[in-house]
């Protein structure tokens, strides 16, 4: 890839602030956890799987803290810290995934040798990064094989690499099966309220050669009508034990669109997205943006003041309208027939 999402410099991390994409590519360089909450509230890092390196980061961060104390005292602290980090954003089961990763390495530590402590937990943040990485070729692989030259993928929001440490989830077999020689182009919803279609999926896919074509969300179902789409392919940041779907908010949309048309809906995701106390759906917590993100845009207001606005992040797909479940691991139908 052209880019890097996030990656350890020194004692810091640094991070590409999607949020100026894609008119400038920016990265800062933090050294306090707590920037790094606030980099994964305000979006300038997201995706289920980079906001779970994040949280492991973060806890790296938050242990490089110079404290009079023993390995031990320090231990109680950064367990503390972690539930701060777990709640920077509710929906996505990655978040807490990778933060309890590097809380088990904290747990298992024995000694008192506060640099050796240091050095096992961003020996665990930087694993779950590499380890992405090998997820999402992964996932493109597997994925790949439902790919036939010449095909369009329709997908929502943005699940490529912006939102992993690799080639991303959703993207990933679009990347695999063109490295295999395959034209495959890509309809990308623009993905309101937020853009992360026309901001992301878009600038992503533009500068690694893949051939884009940016719609309206409410073009979907035209362009499956007239024959433009051969499959759909999402990404999400939870599914639940029952195989009900979590993803940007206008996915539930998109896959009732596709099994009305006949299209395969297909949802890409690593073994870790997978919620194995959650039951269902309804069970799957929806976090609700700021109001502000609907009744506004680029520092304009777009709506009256005083409206009310509902703005949840997320929506539920019901397993029923899932074809299959692409994953690291190999392909898990899904309940639609």
């Amino acid at each position: 890839m052209k880019f890097t999402v996030i990656e350890r410099v020194g004692r810091k991390a640094r991070i590409l602030d999607q949020r100026q994409l894609p008119t400038r590519t920016v990265y800062h360089e933090y050294d306090d956890y707590r920037d790094i909450i606030e980099s994964i509230k305000t979006l300038e890092i997201r995706g289920a799987p980079a906001i779970g390196i994040a949280g492991a980061f973060a806890m790296a961060l938050a242990a490089e803290v110079a404290a009079r104390m023993s390995v031990e005292q320090y231990k109680s602290i950064l367990k503390n810290i972690a539930g701060e980090i777990k709640n920077a954003r509710p929906t996505a089961v990655n978040l807490a995934w990778g933060v309890e990763r590097v809380v088990r390495v904290i747990d298992d530590f024995n000694g008192d040798d506060m640099a050796a402590f240091r050095a096992a937990i961003w020996a665990e943040a930087e694993g779950i990064l590499d380890e992405d990485r090998a997820l999402c070729e992964a996932i493109g692989r597997n994925g790949a094989e439902f790919l036939e030259d010449g095909d369009t993928v329709l997908t929502h929001c943005n699940a490529g690499a912006l939102a992993t440490g690799g080639i991303g989830t959703a993207l990933a077999p679009v990347y695999v099966a063109c490295r295999q020689g395959k034209r495959v182009s890509v309809f990308a919803d623009e993905t309101r309220p937020l853009l992360q279609g026309a901001r992301l999926t878009s600038w992503e896919l533009s500068t690694e050669g893949i051939e884009v074509t940016l719609i309206c969300d409410n073009m979907a179902a035209v362009v499956m009508r007239q024959g433009r789409v051969d499959k759909v392919i999402v990404g999400t940041d939870r599914v639940a034990r029952n195989g009900d779907v979590a993803n940007k908010i206008g996915t539930y949309t998109v896959a009732l669109l596709a099994r009305e048309h006949g299209i395969p809906f297909y949802v890409a995701l690593p073994y870790s997205t997978f919620d194995q106390v959650l039951e269902t759906g309804d069970d799957i917590p929806i976090e609700e943006r700021s109001p502000s993100e609907i009744v506004s845009w680029g520092g304009h207001r777009t709506a009256p003041e005083g409206i009310k606005v509902y703005s949840p992040a997320f929506d539920i797909t019901p397993r029923e309208l899932v074809t299959a479940y692409i994953t690291d691991k190999g392909v898990k139908p899904g309940g639609r027939s």
